[in-house]
């Protein structure tokens, strides 16, 4: 089933193909905080607008992908690597969020609930590819706008070294324990929100989170320590 993403700003519309089915984040009875306020939602641009759009205003669409597409946009390109994948993903997430969101609860958190879709598509895209994703693949993507090795202080060299470490490490992960990482680390997620994500329980995503720092902890210390790399070995 084919369908239309049209970008608002310029008019431009998408063909992207659409799952018969899309397995959306319905939080538990247990764990679901009780609806907001309109006072409280005015407080929290995101979910404001996720609110007016499950609603049926489709007015909300453009502050909801003003406001969800870079967090959404951003999580995938950490899970993939992959700057032409992520923007790829984004788009399909939002037409998800579009048949899905009468589904979402009223007052509820929108940040956890896009990230779930967005997580969604993403497997059906590696189940569909049946191959890794590419190690690296964003470095490019991500580093563009950088100016010449030269005119950079060597702290800056060096903090941008160790992102580039990060996010080579991060795709050698497990999906698994990359996803539970990026949603605590990256997305500010609670580990309760976390869980609901990943359909997980909170004691798996804190193991998942926990096997990731080590392994990016690990690959840190043994970049730092390197001889050539900026800043040297370490002193003892």
């Amino acid at each position: 089933m084919w369908g239309t993403f049209v970008n608002s700003a310029g008019g431009v519309a998408t063909l992207v193909m659409l799952e018969p089915r899309d397995t959306v984040l319905r939080p538990s009875a247990t764990a679901a905080p009780a609806a907001a306020s309109q006072e409280e939602l005015s407080l929290r641009p995101l979910d404001a607008a996720m609110d007016r759009y499950a609603r049926g205003e489709d007015t909300a669409f453009d502050d909801l992908y003003r406001q969800g597409a870079p967090k959404v946009r951003g999580f995938l390109l950490r899970l993939c690597g992959d700057a032409a994948l992520a923007d790829d993903l984004c788009q399909e997430a939002f037409l998800r969020v579009h048949r899905a969101r009468g589904s979402f609860a009223a007052g509820g958190a929108a940040l956890p609930w896009l990230l779930a879709i967005a997580r969604n598509a993403f497997l059906d895209q590696t189940r569909r590819a049946r191959v890794r994703p590419r190690a690296g693949a964003s470095d490019d993507a991500l580093e563009q706008h950088e100016g010449p090795a030269g005119t950079r202080a060597d702290e800056e060299l060096a903090a941008r070294e160790m992102e580039a470490v990060v996010r080579r490490t991060l795709q050698l992960l497990p999906v698994s324990q990359r996803e539970a990482f990026i949603l605590l680390r990256f997305e500010g997620l609670r580990v309760s929100e976390a869980a609901e994500v990943l359909g997980a329980s909170e004691s798996a995503v804190k193991i998942r989170a926990f096997r990731a720092y080590e392994a990016l902890r690990e690959a840190l210390k043994s970049a730092e320590g390197k001889p050539g790399r900026t800043g040297g070995q370490k002193t003892r």
